[in-house]
């Protein structure tokens, strides 16, 4: 028998893209008590750009929807730093400072410019250099398993060829062979290689560059992989659930990453190491990739000087996660418009509360005339933001639909479906009134008011001229004004 509450848990059900298995399958977390989500972060050593901002924007809203369907603090997120490389080590080199000075600087520049974008700290944002200890005692397992050896130069590599054994578990996440992934693949060249597919998990430092005791007492640094594996299952334990990041990362780093993990603990099971994979598509340019060659990189930094957080943010989740996206100047200002709508019914229907008041069952379920309280099954189908927002946005007219014939419980209704389904998206953030004004001062607001309640009164009394010469006085003031069913808003042009 169907009951209400079986029905409501079966369409809350999140189903995700693995990319280990190829498949949308449902998400079942190992203890849905603790659930976990580890997310590869930023090289901090320069300004994040746009691409860099995706995958953050991606899984904060996840990190929002499985702290809704399982409790804020039932979710463990991690998003590492990594605050050791070679771009790091040459810009400190170059300007005569220990490394923390560039690290440190560009992580609090980063962790500033993500949360303009409106996204969530992290439970646990672990460094690399923080973790030396758990990097070292985790190579020292792989060499004492076999799984890894010492060079006569000082470097610890990874064996792949023994831990794929002929099994193609090596190339599971990538879809692709091990000799398929032997060229072009980004490893430290060394010419004591067993196998050229063999892998960097410690190397020697080079003049001027940070030392540590590593493995077999070895000096140096730690290779790339081995930071997120030690990292990882150091604050989240094992199996992680869901392990995220850009699709550039499926080969070498996520591949490795499974690897040496799985080989450290013995096990042949990639999924012993995280259950589930997740990775958003690539930014392009009008058909391009963006790189400094071409001159087309755009850094958040600057972004948010021109525009709100938020919109860059709907920019962002205008599209699938998996699916490339195109970045224009015209997807920001359509973002901006969408926004500017959304905001504009809340302003326009600022006196009505937002009620819990359940109106009906989700989806497809629901009765004639009736939504659920908030419908989320467009996130539940692998975190499909672009049929959320469509979503929203007929939510959004439907309050003003009911606001405008006086159905005001209906509306209320609404207006907490809209809230709701706005913060696990993590949008409409701001108050309507600071979202249009944009630091206008008083005077330039209680000038803009008085206009408006002239121009209605014009408006009713279709006396036309009084109504042009009040659209140019607004016009002076750059003001824009946007009519809607409820009334009119207004806002200053330019940024928001």
């Amino acid at each position: 028998m169907i009951t209400t509450e079986n029905l409501h848990k079966t369409l809350m059900t999140l189903h995700i893209h693995d990319t280990l298995s190829g498949q949308k399958v449902p998400f079942e977390p190992t203890n849905p008590d603790r659930v976990t989500m580890y997310v590869c972060g930023p090289t901090v050593y320069n300004y994040a750009h746009i691409g860099n901002a995706r995958p953050v924007v991606v899984f904060d809203v996840l990190f929002r929807l499985l702290g809704h369907l399982y409790g804020k603090d039932k979710v463990v997120y991690a998003r590492n730093i990594t605050d050791v490389d070679d771009k790091i080590n040459k810009k400190a080199i170059d300007e005569g400072v220990d490394i923390s000075v560039i690290t440190n600087k560009f992580a609090d520049i980063y962790n500033a410019d993500m949360a303009a974008l409106n996204a969530l700290p992290p439970t646990f944002q672990p460094r690399a250099t923080e973790h030396m200890p758990d990097m070292v005692a985790m190579i020292e397992d792989l060499i004492a398993r076999g799984a890894a050896y010492v060079t006569d130069d000082g470097e610890v590599l990874f064996r792949v060829a023994e831990y794929d054994s002929g099994s193609g578990r090596y190339g599971k996440l990538a879809k692709r062979s091990l000799d398929d992934m032997i060229a072009g693949a980004r490893v430290e060249v060394a010419e004591n290689k067993d196998n050229a597919a063999d892998f960097v998990l410690w190397k020697p430092s080079k003049p001027g560059e940070p030392v540590w005791s590593g493995p077999k007492g070895l000096p140096g640094r730690p290779g790339w992989h081995i930071e997120c594996s030690a990292m990882s299952e150091a604050v989240l334990h094992l199996p992680i659930d869901i392990h995220g990041g850009g699709q550039d990362l499926i080969f070498p780093h996520h591949t490795n990453e499974i690897a040496q993990s799985c080989a450290a603990h013995g096990h042949s099971d990639p999924g012993s190491y995280a259950k589930y994979w997740m990775h958003n598509g690539f930014l392009d340019f009008s058909g391009e990739k963006m790189s400094k060659s071409l001159g087309n990189v755009v850094l958040v930094h600057d972004l948010i000087k021109d525009y709100p957080g938020e919109v860059i943010r709907l920019a962002l989740l205008s599209a699938h996660y998996r699916a490339p996206l195109n970045w224009t100047p015209e997807l920001l200002e359509q973002s901006q418009k969408n926004l500017d709508y959304l905001y504009g019914v809340l302003k326009r229907v600022g006196n009505l509360t937002a009620s819990d008041e359940p109106i009906g069952l989700p989806g497809a379920f629901a009765s004639e005339g009736q939504t659920p309280t908030y419908q989320l099954e467009a996130l539940l189908n692998d975190l499909n933001t672009p049929g959320q927002m469509v979503e929203l946005f007929q939510t959004a007219k439907e309050i003003e639909r009911l606001y405008g014939q006086g159905s005001l419980n209906q509306a209320s209704r609404y207006k907490y479906n809209l809230l709701k389904m706005a913060n696990i998206l993590g949008i409409l953030q701001q108050d309507p009134d600071a979202w249009f004004k944009q630091g206008a001062s008083d005077d330039l607001t209680a000038q803009v008011e008085a206009l408006l309640v002239e121009r209605a009164a014009a408006r009713a009394a279709k006396n036309w001229p009084e109504s042009d010469r009040i659209r140019d006085a607004l016009n002076a003031l750059n003001v824009e004004v946007m009519d809607g069913p409820a009334g009119a808003t207004w806002k200053v042009k330019g940024k928001a």
